[in-house]
């Protein structure tokens, strides 16, 4: 339905001078959207409103209302009479629109309210049309898209996916953004997250986790206060960068979530000593960037201290998490057997503080430009591990843009992690088995078929030799018949 809305409006996008690369378009065309998300939203308050004969305050007023400078219409059809164009409205959305929304930051009543998000989205954000009659284009197009039904919502929400995971896909810092779906897919039925139980990550990024888990725990037969408490008291995210942040908000709201929790701060200025139990989490999904370099100030507030911001993220989830509660955390699979004091320490005390009760090593190429392998641990936090089960994922094939993961590709790890047998692509290591020392946890898979051992040069060679012999009996053969 909305597929060629959206082609048309990266065709316009393309055009469009001050927007450059796949990161450009993701940020532009999400403030917009976000902006017809809240006039749709209005509108349905509005009308409820009505029918209950109550008053309703609008969150945004006057000439700043999407029918006032986005899309004027008279008798229904759009006025152009009305409408702001070229430098006009370029000066419009640069000198009042955007000032006016951000200033939404101070006035609001909490950080946790749609007038906070919104202030903070255009804060953070600047326009970077120059044009603004692909300005106006781009608003038309937008304007012919509705979010009043689930229906709406979830054909808008696989369309601005799909603009992601080319963002992903794009090289340069894209893919920090980008968590294959195929693999969240797999660690969301692992965790297995319930209705009543509160998901959190803390590097949201686009907040594809969020998005899935919610997927995941939304059904058609939801009651009312349970659907209440997935809109307002389940998931929870943090994020530092204030792109990923904009496109995890707006990712959400397309996935349905009214007014996201997500805060715009580094979840790694947090003290983890200052965490109480009011702080802490059920269950816990992540892909946190891994190869940072963070400052003196920040590893402060960990026990570990290490420049390493996966390690850091690490020791945040393991204190985010509540007592029995379920996390599942990518990290570089280098984590598992660097000698290094605090790669010694952070699985010491993962070890000793939460069951990990699965590794999952993935191939090579799992996600798009990183140089890295990476696996997932999956761990329980409040009695000490006893054994860990290994699945070494091998999908068949070298992974890439052509070939990325799918679902078929993580089904087999899913069925057997129910129930850890040991296989060809899995085994189980007993943790009295380890270095007491390093707790080393190598993926070496005792139970891989052996290669066929190779033959020694000398038996090559005599090989070769026995066919020149008969390869000359046979020309000799033929010469005689001539």
């Amino acid at each position: 339905m909305y597929e060629n809305a959206f082609n048309s409006i990266e065709k316009d996008l393309r055009a469009e001078e001050g927007i450059g690369n796949e990161l450009d378009y993701v940020e532009q065309i999400s403030w917009v959207l976000f902006l017809k998300y809240l006039h749709d939203l209005e509108s349905d308050r509005r009308d409820q409103a009505a029918l209950e004969g109550k008053s309703y305050s609008p969150i945004i007023e006057g000439e700043y209302t999407w029918d006032q400078w986005a899309a004027p219409k008279q008798d229904g059809a759009f006025d152009h009479n009305a409408a702001l164009i070229g430098d006009d409205l370029i000066t419009f959305v640069d000198q009042k629109l955007f000032p006016y929304l951000g200033s939404f930051r101070q006035s609001a009543t909490g950080p946790q309210t749609i007038n906070y998000k919104i202030g903070e989205v255009f804060t953070e954000l600047r326009n970077k049309f120059r044009s603004g009659y692909i300005l106006r284009d781009v608003l038309e197009l937008v304007d012919g898209l509705s979010f009043n039904t689930q229906a709406e919502r979830h054909e808008l929400s696989q369309l601005y996916e799909t603009r992601i995971r080319r963002m992903g896909n794009a090289g340069r810092n894209g893919g920090e953004y980008y968590t294959p779906r195929p693999l969240i897919r797999a660690m969301i039925a692992v965790t297995d997250p319930k209705v009543g139980e509160t998901v959190y990550d803390g590097a949201v990024g686009s907040a594809g986790f969020l998005c899935e888990a919610y997927d995941h725990m939304r059904s058609d037969d939801l009651s009312a206060s349970d659907y209440e408490t997935l809109q307002k008291r389940t998931f929870y995210g943090q994020e530092k960068k204030s792109l990923a942040y904009i496109i995890g908000i707006m990712n959400m709201v397309l996935h349905g979530i009214e007014a996201p929790n997500i805060v715009h701060t580094n979840s790694l200025n947090e003290n983890v000593m200052d965490i109480q139990e009011k702080d802490r989490h059920d269950i816990i999904l992540a892909n946190p960037p891994f190869g940072g370099g963070e400052r003196r100030e920040v590893q402060q507030n960990f026990p570990i201290r290490t420049g390493e911001t996966a390690y850091l993220f690490l020791q945040h989830f393991i204190r985010k998490l509540r007592a029995g509660g379920r996390a599942a955390v990518v990290i570089k699979n280098t984590f598992l057997s660097n000698t290094d004091n605090a790669s010694v320490a952070l699985r010491k005390e993962l070890l000793e503080a939460c069951t990990l009760h699965t590794i999952l090593d993935l191939p090579g190429g799992t996600f798009q430009g990183a140089g890295v392998k990476t696996v997932v641990l999956f761990f329980e936090k409040g009695a000490p591990t006893r054994d860990i089960w290994f699945y070494q994922l091998d999908p068949g094939r070298n992974m890439g843009k052509t070939n990325p993961l799918n679902d078929d590709d993580l089904a087999e790890f899913v069925a057997l992690q129910r129930t850890r047998p040991n296989g060809h692509k899995s085994w189980i290591i007993n943790r009295a088995d380890l270095d007491q020392e390093t707790f080393d946890l190598p993926v070496k898979n005792p139970n891989a078929p052996q290669a066929m051992a190779l033959r020694s040069p000398e038996e090559i060679i005599a090989d070769m030799l026995a066919r020149d012999v008969e390869t000359a009996d046979i020309l000799e053969s033929i010469r005689g018949m001539l």
